[in-house]
């Protein structure tokens, strides 16, 4: 399949330009996945999950090379407010951070003095707070990291304060996975991936309120159309998110609007480029890349 877009509603269009190509950056990946955009070195970094990798892009060369390998069986990946590179592993079961003299730091390695079963996706708050989901997929099997048994209760969502105190901030999901704040971080989106555990579970994306305090209410489906795994927000608050074979885009008000269409199971997304206007695609194999008529939120 060649990758297109589909219009849902009219006001798609003023999202998406029909004629920007989807262009396709780079196809030898197992499951590519965390996508994270450097601005001050115009590079995209992500994570090659099974080759136990992380590769980098340079949008000044368009060449691709390895950015750490191996790389504890790193997935989802942000840049703090710092332009600190903050990574979930599987491999670890830990959350670290790229330090910018390239020293690791781990930010979090357990929760009540028992690891973690294997942080996923990860978003760092204006406040400094750093939010993650922590699911089983990293020691179901080997593939994308090392099989164990897992010694929290569940798969839960947390937060890292900036003194270091973790709290469990979700706790009824079945598996937790892709997370993103809202442009005024007034409210945090969720995704529940549940169903590749339980044949009737979970495939959607949940939505909270956040308090001044970080506290989270609420938490009503807010979309169900698709197996979803990670998501990011425009300027305008519109959701941009991996839905199945192709990224949906929704209103603030749960409206599905229009689709990329990709070709093969989408992973993840961010914005990037100088003006954020450019929309970074995981999918399985490759990394793809368009330039869209909109902003990403700004979160570096």
């Amino acid at each position: 399949m060649t990758p297109c877009y589909n219009v849902i509603a009219d006001r798609f269009r003023d999202c998406v330009r029909l004629s920007a190509k989807i262009e396709r950056l780079y196809d030898d990946c197992r499951w590519a996945e965390g996508p994270a955009y450097f601005p001050a070195h115009r590079s995209l970094v992500w994570s090659d999950i099974p080759n136990d990798r992380m590769l980098r892009w340079d949008e000044a060369s368009g060449q691709v090379s390895v950015f750490r390998a191996p790389a504890n069986y790193s997935n989802g990946n942000t840049i703090d407010r710092q332009g600190r590179l903050v990574t979930c592993e599987h491999g670890g079961r830990r959350v670290t951070r790229t330090e910018i003299d390239g020293s690791v730091t781990v930010i979090t390695d357990s929760y009540d003095g028992k690891r973690y079963n294997s942080p996923n996706d990860v978003v760092v708050k204006s406040d400094g707070t750093i939010w993650f989901t922590d699911p089983t997929y990293g020691i179901d099997t080997d593939y994308e990291g090392h099989k164990a048994e897992a010694e929290q209760d569940g798969s839960h969502v947390y937060r890292v304060a900036t003194d270091g105190t973790v709290v469990r901030v979700l706790d009824d999901f079945v598996k937790p996975n892709g997370l993103a704040f809202s442009p005024d971080e007034k409210r945090l989106y969720v995704v529940d991936s549940g169903r590749t555990h339980i044949a009737t579970g979970p495939r959607h994306i949940r939505v909270f309120d956040v308090g001044s305090d970080g506290s989270l209410t609420g938490g009503a489906v807010f979309a169900d159309k698709g197996n979803y795994d990670g998501l990011r927000l425009d300027e305008d608050g519109r959701i941009w998110t991996s839905a199945t074979e192709a990224v949906h885009c929704y209103e603030p008000d749960g409206t599905l609007i229009g689709e990329i269409m990709i070709g093969e199971p989408v992973s993840n997304v961010c914005f990037g480029g100088p003006k954020r206007n450019r929309l970074f695609i995981t999918a399985t194999t490759s990394v793809y890349a368009v330039m869209l008529a909109v902003n990403g939120a700004k979160t570096f």
